[in-house]
């Protein structure tokens, strides 16, 4: 397992970055998918914007201004920080040691912090005196939903880190009660349905304030949040952030299978679960014993199926609405079965003690079903 990138390059390419500790290996690979899920979004966008189902909305801009004081603060406080944290950890002792509690924490250099703050503010003020003019114009552009795709990105990463958090906090309430500060603070500890379910409900209010077709975006976002599923899942395989499965000690179905497909260890994971490793020293020194699952592994390679579905299918449903029902149906399915082997808080005074995940992937394979059975009825004006 590599808990940050320094474990990655120290083990792959022999190299050691110090730096590097402060990119943790799953949050790395989480911004990664957010990157690549927008590429893919915005090629569904602009291929709807051909069919005709995307129109645009004008938007009065004005060019040629000085930079504000409002920029110009916004970026000094974003150079701030950068040079506070993340130039100060190269400057601050024992930074490296614990990175997650030095970002964390209120230690920095401000020496650095003010520099890189008045870099970045100079900046902002030198990018607008080229722009200026003698005097400033007011301009009508047109801005068509493929140009919103950072704003879509934005909100799906705020209000799904948050959703997250919170129903992941809500599914394990006694150890939220024992040190909520820490549950909060904690880079662990997310579940993926209460960031799909906040994201998805703040990114439907964005698109109807800015007139975009919610049912049409829904579609074009169908086949990119299973994507982003099964990659940031490589986060989680990577890191080895506790989100594995039961323990597994049955033999292996097939003589060929690798062991570490059907059962693994989880060696060096991030959150230190497990048994001391012989031999090693430092804070991530712990193994799975004896070995689990790993669902994370299973979930990448069916996601990743999945999304091939749904990118093949995309062309292929015609009425408005089916792509989300099918979305729908194929994230339940998947994670209803996966949670049969993963390791989850189960809801022990209702009938048959299901997951959180479970619950809610059963309902999503209700509603997607009812959708593509009435989307010819639903949404039938907004097809082509």
């Amino acid at each position: 397992m590599y808990p940050n990138l320094y474990y990655a390059f120290k083990d792959i390419f022999g190299i050691e970055l110090e730096g590097l500790k402060l990119v943790n290996s799953f949050g790395f690979f989480v911004a990664l998918s957010f990157i690549l899920s927008a590429w893919i979004l915005t090629l569904e966008l602009k291929r709807k914007q051909n069919q005709g189902l995307f129109t645009f909305t004008e938007e009065k801009i004005f060019v040629g201004a000085p930079a504000s004081f409002s920029e110009l603060l916004i970026n000094f406080l974003l150079g701030f920080v950068f040079g506070y944290k993340i130039i100060g950890a190269f400057v601050t002792d024992d930074a490296f040691n614990d990175p997650q509690a030095f970002i964390l924490s209120s230690k920095g250099s401000l020496v650095m912090g003010l520099l890189v703050g008045l870099v970045f503010g100079g900046l902002k003020w030198w990018e607008k005196q080229k722009q200026k003019l003698n005097k400033p114009e007011e301009r009508v552009i047109r801005i068509w939903p493929h140009d919103r795709v950072g704003d879509i990105v934005l909100y799906a990463a705020i209000f799904g880190f948050l959703g997250a958090k919170v129903f992941h906090n809500l599914e394990n309430w006694n150890e939220f009660s024992k040190d909520p500060i820490g549950a909060l603070i904690s880079f662990s500890g997310l579940t993926f349905y209460g960031g799909l379910i906040c994201a998805g409900v703040a990114i439907v209010l964005y698109a109807k304030k800015r007139k975009i077709n919610v049912i049409h975006l829904a579609d074009a976002m169908a086949p990119t949040m299973m994507f982003a599923y099964a990659f940031g899942r490589v986060g989680c395989q990577v890191s080895g952030d506790g989100d594995w499965g039961i323990v597994n000690t049955n033999p292996k179905p097939l003589s060929w299978m690798p062991d570490w497909l059907w059962a693994y260890n989880y060696p060096h994971n991030v959150i230190g679960e497990g048994k001391p490793i012989a031999g090693c020293e430092g804070p991530y020194c712990n193994e799975l014993i004896p070995a689990v699952y790993p669902t994370p592994l299973y979930e990448i390679i069916a996601c990743m199926i999945l999304f091939g579905v749904l990118w093949y299918y995309r062309k292929k449903l015609k009425i408005a609405g089916q792509l989300s029902g099918l979305y729908l149906i194929l994230n339940g399915l998947e994670r209803f079965f996966i949670e049969k082997i993963r390791v989850n808080t189960k809801y022990e005074d209702l009938p048959f003690q299901p997951t959180q995940a479970e619950l809610i992937s059963f309902t999503m394979i209700i509603a997607g079903i009812l959708l593509m059975v009435k989307a010819k009825d639903w949404f039938g004006k907004y097809s082509k």
